[in-house]
């Protein structure tokens, strides 16, 4: 079980905030319900609605311009996309996908 993390264009580590750091490979709970209980004096995974993902992985939101990620991090079948603003989308295996703001 690890987390691999790669980071698109100019993007550095610390980017990513403490995002990375509500995930522990170790924890077999999927990465919604580690975000949720480690994100919550933020309010937890409060999932946003109306967005669409293309298999690159960006995201749409009507009236907006596109959202590229500006990292991946792949944890067991799930890939946990990070795009600026601390938007976060967790995308399944099968493709279904969540998104919520951790700011």
């Amino acid at each position: 079980m690890t987390i691999v993390l790669a980071l698109f264009g100019d993007t550095k580590p610390d980017h990513l905030g403490l995002i990375p750091a509500f995930l522990d490979d170790n924890d077999p709970r999927p990465a919604k319900e580690q975000f949720h209980e480690n994100y919550a004096h933020g309010g937890g995974w409060r999932p946003m609605s109306k967005m669409t993902m293309d298999k690159t992985g960006a995201l749409h939101y009507p009236g907006d311009p596109e959202y590229e990620p500006i990292a991946a991090i792949r944890m067991r079948s799930e890939t946990i996309y990070v795009y600026r603003w601390g938007i976060v989308a967790i995308r399944q295996k099968d493709g279904s996908f969540e998104v919520a703001r951790m700011d």
